[in-house]
């Protein structure tokens, strides 16, 4: 990793979030900011959690679930732990996101069906009430 720094609207800026957000996530102890006054100072490692954290919530973890896989990766020797508890995740989170997806494809047949129905039950009717 870099030394390299990074003020708090730089990270705004570059990930599309607002100082308030990388705040809220320093508070939540997603991040941790050097202090110089009253001045953030974010570390390539904050950087790097912050990309995490954001494709994380992309895919649907809660803050909580990053919070576990990302306190596991910065462990001593936690890589291998980390790659484990992550493949978990993704698996229950793919599950999840499987079963969404049949629920939405039942309901969008269900509600193709009814749409069908109605049509025909229209074109039954007499002109002058369609």
């Amino acid at each position: 990793m870099t030394n390299k720094n990074y003020s708090i609207s730089e990270l705004s800026s570059e990930f599309g979030v607002t100082p308030r957000t990388l705040r809220y996530y320093e508070d939540k102890n997603l991040i941790s900011p050097e202090r110089k006054g009253q001045t953030r100072l974010y570390s390539a490692a904050d950087r790097a959690r912050l990309d995490w954290i954001l494709r994380g919530k992309r895919v649907g973890y809660s803050l909580d679930e990053l919070s576990q896989v990302l306190d596991i990766f910065y462990q001593d020797n936690g890589r291998a732990k980390q790659g484990k508890t992550t493949l978990e995740a993704l698996e229950k989170r793919i599950s999840e996101l499987n079963k969404q997806k049949q629920d939405i494809d039942e309901t969008i047949s269900e509600l193709e069906d009814l749409k069908i129905k109605v049509q025909k039950w229209m074109s039954k009717r007499p002109q002058q009430e369609k």
